[in-house]
């Protein structure tokens, strides 16, 4: 099984000792260019190396090998040697040629359109830069470098916004730094320098820095120990070059492709044999004499044998479908240019369909199901009171809300500024920038003077600012509530009173928040003359404490999440949540977006799932809803388990600690905003990083495996058709019911237009409602199995009675061939096979219905029954047609009409019958 790997060693790949071999950095002055090359050479540089991109006709050729190609690509050679034998048309050859060279430069340029998308991100993220101290003989000097310039050895600046360009060791001042990208955990880690560099470095410990990471707030310098792929991010980076296991489509078409050469072959097989039987029996009159002298005629004898294998190759080749390749390809094509506009973006073509199939989906919390951000939630008095907004806080209680925005605006790390014309927090952590641009709409009350200011510290988990307002001097602290509370002695009362604390009932209000996943944090404000020194406070002491509020911050379900989460239940796909979070938060978050539910109750974290066997949790799969604390291992390892399980699995994800389970996955979901190791691992990248759009991305996997079975039951009726006339004909007196010229309009019709056709299906709600294909379920199903063997049926018994009852043959004019019979016949079987595509369409009793949200469907439908009208007067030879009268054309298209009540019989028939599966 492949996981993240931990994060490898520095020490494992250099020397951390400047005087024996890792570049000097000369008291942080920076390397020199000579050092830099000597770096570069021995090192590397610090580009990620990346996976080399086939060729356009290398991926030509890989496409080849699908396994419909492949039988149309067997079917071509054997045209190729009876038609240099003479036995077979090369109209037909041709045509072969031009479906299995049309469908595959169809799929190769939707595919290396969506790499070619793809690519334009990875230069995006290339553009990015970083500040890097170098010397030169005289002076040091700092530069702005692209990251890829960052060399082992390199000294380079930090601060709040910056991207970490290289795995290394913090050196001088301290940052808060967002590692989410590597663990998914979304709380800010503490960065300060280390007398030594840990054996074993990890995103966990307090001075090393890894590339991909955030850098939230401070400043600070550090030394590049690691670059490129030796990064901890390159080494994952490796982890996404495994090949995915075969994906649902292609294992379907597959099995397809091996039923439609059986069949093929055994009806080849069928008709040459019944060829030969009349050949030497029927048309010998059963006479022994005639049939020894045929026999003895060795000329004759392989005369009659050619013609049987001639008309068994004609056989083989109508049954296969020539046009399925081309029409998948354009269905995924076309798809795929709808899905962009639903800010979904699809790398990987197969993926999109195994979005439809999938039938459990593990999803991130952070950015996905929320927000992505901390906000205020709500806001607590002492007292009891609580509001949902700084205005109802100033209206029911004016005094605490007065030092409510004196605490966000003075004791925070953040301060206003605009981004583009919008004013908001800018800088400093996640928390205080929550507060503040909870008060910003509020305006800025007058702050006074700042005497001294404490910023937040983890340890402490408390922060505070000294500062004179009115002149009058007070201390304004904010923390966690278990280290302010001991110090508070009185509440702001609604009245703008002072009252006394009732500990306990605070006490247990805060717990009972905390209990349910909530972060609690409490603002306090110190009025008294004497107040704690400079020394005493920066200790944590705080001496009496009145608090002010305390506020409940959370990340915020997106709004549309809940609808999100129903929807994909209501699909049949569980929903399972990973997150860094503990426990309770994940619990709750959970159960707020309806992930938690039913059969669907267990909340479990990394070390219980870790204590579980592969067999215990396979059996607890269908009830788990959260996995709280989740490493990359539990990815990768629930991933497997499931496909073991037979499972189409998706995967949501956004950072390095996420790309080798997106890897692993059927269909690997990369967030836009992730990191650019987690979109090369994806097949599909959600650009607005929202659990709705990946909703959308089912619901168009599903319309398009909708429309590829509907194609698929309309070729292999019209294949049924065309393959029985065929056959029958022969023996009931007419050798050749359609040309040569004529099959090829009728193969463009099923293949190549009625691919178009299918193609534009809309994707319908109801679609939502329906539980997922299985991984193992055949594409042709028992519905579509009835609706072939009925309408093909029903369309064979029409042609042969078109030709044969005297009533319906005996209204065409005579002339010599039966040429005006022959050319109405041939008008028939394009008119019946007109009138199937509407059959096919829909599993609907009404057949037109939905028909106006596929426009291209009415256009190409209307424009082959112009087109054959107009072949009928205009065709002559080449088509073998003579203009029919009017009443000749009305009683033909009237008869092909006989198969909309037909598909209407056998629909009604499938209902009363109590069958309820469709397409």
């Amino acid at each position: 099984m492949h996981t993240a790997p931990h994060p490898p060693s520095f020490r494992h790949r250099q020397p951390t000792s400047p005087s024996k071999a890792a570049p000097s950095h000369s008291a942080h002055g920076g390397l020199t260019a000579q050092e830099v090359t000597d770096s570069r050479q021995k090192y590397g540089s610090n580009l990620l190396t990346a996976r080399k991109k086939k060729s356009f006709w290398k991926q030509f050729l890989t496409n080849l090998g699908d396994p419909i190609i492949r039988i149309l690509l067997a079917a071509l050679v054997l045209n190729l040697l009876f038609s240099f034998s003479g036995g077979a048309d090369w109209y037909e050859t041709g045509g072969i040629a031009l479906a299995v060279f049309l469908a595959t430069l169809i799929s190769t340029l939707s595919e290396y359109t969506s790499e070619s998308a793809f690519a334009r991100l990875t230069e995006e993220c290339e553009k990015v830069t970083c500040r890097v101290r170098r010397r030169t003989d005289t002076e040091s000097c700092t530069c702005q470098l692209p990251i890829g310039e960052v060399v082992v050895g390199d000294i380079l600046l930090l601060e709040a916004g910056e991207m970490i360009p290289a795995d290394g060791q913090i050196l001088e001042g301290r940052l808060w730094v967002d590692q989410s990208a590597m663990t998914g955990e979304s709380r800010e880690i503490e960065k300060s320098p280390a007398a030594s560099l840990p054996s074993s470095p990890s995103p966990g410990d307090g001075c090393s820095l890894f590339r991909g990471c955030t850098v939230l707030s401070g400043q600070g310098m550090m030394k590049v120990c690691a670059v490129g792929d030796g990064t901890f991010l390159g080494h994952i980076s490796e982890e996404v070059q495994e090949d995915k296991r075969e994906s649902p489509l292609k294992r379907r078409l597959s099995e397809l492709a091996h039923q439609i050469s059986r069949l093929g072959y055994v009806a080849a097989a069928l008709v040459g044999i019944i060829y030969l039987i009349n050949s030497f029996l029927f048309d010998s009159g059963f006479e022994t004499a005639i049939i020894v002298s045929k026999i003895s005629d060795w000329r004759y004898v392989w005369q009659e044998i050619f013609g049987a294998l001639t008309l068994g190759l004609t056989v083989l080749v109508v049954a296969v479908p020539e046009g399925l390749p081309m029409m998948i390809a354009v269905v995924l094509s076309s798809n795929i240019k709808k899905m962009v506009r639903d800010k979904v973006l699809v790398r990987k073509p197969a993926g999109i369909e195994a979005a439809g199939s999938m039938n459990l989906l593990f999803t991130d919390k952070t950015g996905t199901l929320t927000e992505g951000r901390l906000s205020v939630g709500r806001i607590y008095l002492g007292t009891g009171e609580s509001f949902d907004s700084v205005a109802k806080f100033q209206a029911k209680a004016s005094t605490a809300a007065t030092e409510f925005l004196l605490s966000c605006h003075i004791n925070s790390s953040a301060s206003p500024g605009y981004m583009g014309s919008q004013l908001c927090a800018l800088g400093g952590n996640a928390t205080d920038r929550a507060l503040l641009d909870h008060v910003l709409p509020c305006g800025t009350p007058e702050l006074g003077d700042i005497i001294q200011k404490i910023p937040f510290d983890s340890t402490r988990k408390t922060s505070c600012a000294h500062v004179t307002v009115g002149g009058k001097e007070k201390l304004y602290v904010k923390g966690a509530p278990e280290r302010l509370l001991p110090y508070i002695r009185s509440v702001h009362a609604p009245d703008g009173r002072s009252l006394p604390l009732n500990r306990q009932a605070v006490a247990e209000g805060i717990g009972r928040m905390t209990g349910a996943g909530e972060r609690v944090l409490m603002i306090a404000v110190n009025k008294e003359a004497h107040l704690p020194t400079a020394s005493q406070q920066a200790r944590g002491e705080w001496g009496a404490l009145t608090l002010i509020c305390f506020v409940v911050l959370k990340d915020k379900l997106r709004p549309e999440a809940s609808e999100s989460v129903r929807k994909l239940k209501n699909a049949g796909i569980q929903v399972i949540m990973m997150t860094g979070d503990n426990k309770d938060t994940a619990r709750a978050i959970a159960s707020a977006c309806g992930i938690l539910g039913g059969t669907v109750n267990r909340v479990l974290d990394s070390g219980e799932l870790s204590r579980m066997t592969d067999r215990e949790i396979t059996a607890a799969l269908p009830h788990i809803g959260v996995i709280a604390r989740a490493l990359p291992t539990d990815k990768s390892r629930l991933v497997r388990l499931a496909q073991e399980a037979d499972l189409v699995v998706g995967m949501t994800g956004d950072g390095i600690n996420d790309a080798p389970a997106l890897r692993r996955a059927d269909v690997g979901f990369a967030m836009g905003s992730g990191t650019q190791v987690a979109k090369d691992a994806g097949d599909i990248i959600i650009m607005d990083n929202n659990l709705r759009s990946i909703t959308r991305a089912v619901l168009y996997g599903r319309t398009i495996f909708k429309s590829i079975r509907k194609f698929i039951t309309l070729q292999l009726t019209m294949n049924l058709c065309a393959m029985a006339v065929t056959m029958i004909c022969p023996f009931i007196g007419v050798d050749e019911p359609v040309t040569v010229v004529q099959m090829l309009w009728i193969n463009l019709i099923m293949d190549t237009l009625g691919g178009l056709a299918f193609a534009g299906e809309a994707p319908l709600a109801s679609y939502m409602e329906e539980p997922p294909k299985r991984r193992d379920e055949p594409i042709l199903n028992s519905y579509m199995k009835h609706q072939i063997l009925w309408l093909g049926g029903f369309t064979v018994g029409l042609c042969l009675m078109f030709l044969k009852i005297p009533f319906i043959s005996g209204s065409f004019r005579l002339a010599p061939n039966g040429i005006y019979l022959l050319t109405a016949f041939f008008a028939l079987f394009i008119f019946s096979s007109v009138f199937n595509c509407f059959n096919c369409r829909t599993d609907r009793l009404r057949i037109f219905s939905g028909l106006t949200r596929n426009k291209a469907f009415c256009l190409i439908m209307l424009a082959v029954l112009i087109i054959q009208i107009l072949f009928v007067y205009l065709g002559g030879a080449v088509l073998r047609t003579a203009p029919l009268t009017p009443g000749e054309m009305g009683l033909t298209f009237a008869l092909s009409l006989l198969v909309f009540p037909a598909e209407f019989l056998r629909k009604v028939i499938w209902r009363l019958r109590g069958k309820k599966e469709r397409f």
